[in-house]
């Protein structure tokens, strides 16, 4: 049974961080492209960062460069999303996927909240 579990979101002040963890089970994570979106409310899902399978390529939504950073661990098989500067436009639900050819997997999400 395929499973990503987010974990990590909460609410933060402007200007902090959060580390948001994806534990994923049921799939060789270590052959798929691993990627965080984010869904605010009444908005579209956003793509925000992406990691190759091997962890050697990264990219970066334009709005989230510079502070946030994607990051796996492939004996853990888990994907990591630091998170710096946070303001209150990153506050949404973050997804993690997995994809490899036509199959895309997803978590069920957690909720960041950046407020003063």
């Amino acid at each position: 049974q395929v499973q990503l579990v987010e974990s990590g979101g909460g609410l933060v002040q402007p200007g902090g961080s959060l580390r948001l963890s994806c534990a994923a089970s049921g799939f060789t994570f270590s052959t798929h492209v691993m990627r965080w979106y984010r869904q605010a409310p009444g908005k579209d899902r956003e793509l925000v960062a992406s990691i190759t399978s091997a962890g050697i390529i990264t990219n970066y939504a334009n709005s989230v460069k510079g502070r946030f950073t994607i990051s796996r661990d492939n004996s853990k098989n888990t994907v990591y999303l630091q998170m710096n500067s946070l303001k209150p436009e990153d506050t949404a639900v973050y997804f993690c996927s997995a994809a490899r050819g036509y199959s895309v997997y997803w978590g069920q999400g957690t909720q960041v909240t950046v407020s003063s």
